[in-house]
């Protein structure tokens, strides 16, 4: 499916994508050489074969090289998954979710019904904890006395939740409630449980949390998360509401003057408006509700790659994937780019800093692994019902 209305966007576009690559290639050929990706590649044992270049940039004349992205994904894929064991409980619960919900492969089903046992006994010592003012106050002081603060915008976010410490247990609460209908389990908690935590969730004024530009300027993408939450829940549908004010607060011309630090966070609310609507893999979003923001990636492609960091362009990247435009120039440049930015030694796609930390740089690469691997149909879930054990709500 292509974007409509577009075709002359579209081709200048894919002009400027393929002069960008030609002078991007030359410039990174000057500096560090070709050198080949053969260690872990060697180790799988793998086809050599490379794939064609999409053949509209083909037909544009781009130096750019070709790859074999399946043969990629399925090489960082052995990496993470010989020491996925080795990170935390959560890095893991990332990981095989997206890799469920790309391939369905029931080796992923282990660790997410492990997962799934895990929230049940979380959302059960929730339940308890809301039935008492004075905890639910000490936990949101704890919460936020246990913000991160380890870079710059951890510390913006953590200045930003000093005056609403009121939202850390019910953000947290609604994102364990939104995971537990995901995986199809919200239905077998007693539904006494299920209205004292939707009760503990809506306590909070979400209307005047997630409309606030201070909160936008620096949580675009837990803003977008919390709407699709609470809407998919049907506890409260602040989709407009909340489109309108992140429109208000990013116009094109606004836009222009962003520092890097609120231009990614632009980023990231962007794609996780349509990420967040596919409820996180799970289904593809018609076109039609989020063409603007396909529009939006368009005008910045050509200052994209060199600006936004590799996590943010494979959710860019996603984006086209999920409205059905895998054949968008965009989504090619995006995918050589981060075969090209991946490490020759480790396999994976280091940090800005070069770091290849399996822990650290999971939530990059596990997208990558998506971006190179698209399948033609996602994969729901995995449904939980009848594999999780429910003895934390029947002691």
């Amino acid at each position: 499916m292509k974007i409509k209305g577009r075709s002359s966007a579209r081709l200048i576009l894919l002009f400027t994508l393929c002069f960008s690559a030609v002078q991007g290639m030359a410039v990174a050929e000057q500096a560090t050489g070709q050198a080949k990706v053969t260690d872990v590649a060697s180790t799988l044992a793998v086809s050599e074969a490379t794939a064609p270049l999409d053949p509209q940039l083909q037909a544009s004349g781009s130096a750019q090289k070709s790859y074999d992205y399946a043969r990629i994904a399925a090489e960082i894929r052995h990496v993470y998954e010989d020491d996925l064991d080795q990170l935390s409980k959560d890095k893991q619960r990332h990981y095989v979710q997206r890799l469920w919900r790309l391939a369905g492969e029931s080796q992923y089903l282990p660790l997410n019904r492990e997962y799934g046992e895990s929230l049940l006994a979380d959302l059960a010592s929730d339940a308890q904890l809301v039935k008492d003012p004075a905890l639910v106050a000490q936990r949101n002081q704890e919460l936020y006395e246990d913000f991160p603060t380890d870079s710059a915008r951890d510390r913006r976010r953590k200045e930003m939740f000093a005056q609403r410490t009121d939202m850390m247990l019910p953000r947290r609460l609604l994102f364990r409630l939104a995971q537990a209908q995901y995986h199809d389990i919200l239905p077998m908690i007693p539904e006494e449980t299920r209205e004292s935590l939707n009760a503990a969730v809506m306590a909070v004024d979400w209307r005047s949390f997630l409309t606030d530009p201070e909160v936008i300027s620096v949580y675009a993408a837990q803003v977008a998360n919390q709407v699709a939450f609470l809407y998919h829940l049907g506890l409260m549908d602040l989709r407009e509401e909340v489109l309108g004010a992140f429109q208000e607060q990013y116009s094109p011309e606004r836009v222009a003057k962003l520092d890097e630090d609120e231009y990614s966070n632009w980023l990231y609310g962007l794609t996780h408006i349509i990420i967040a609507r596919s409820r996180y893999y799970q289904q593809l979003v018609p076109e039609d509700q989020v063409e603007w923001i396909l529009k939006d990636f368009e005008r910045e492609a050509p200052s994209l790659i060199g600006r936004a960091k590799e996590d943010i362009l494979a959710e860019v990247a996603l984006c086209f994937l999920l409205t059905g435009n895998e054949d968008h120039p965009l989504v090619e440049q995006i995918r050589a780019h981060l075969a090209d930015a991946r490490d020759p030694v480790s396999g994976i796609i280091p940090s800005t800093t070069d770091d290849v930390d399996l822990e650290f740089g999971e939530h990059r690469n596990v997208l990558a692994i998506m971006v190179f691997g698209w399948g033609t149909e996602l994969t729901p879930g995995p449904d939980l019902s009848r594999s999780v054990d429910l003895s934390a709500f029947h002691p």
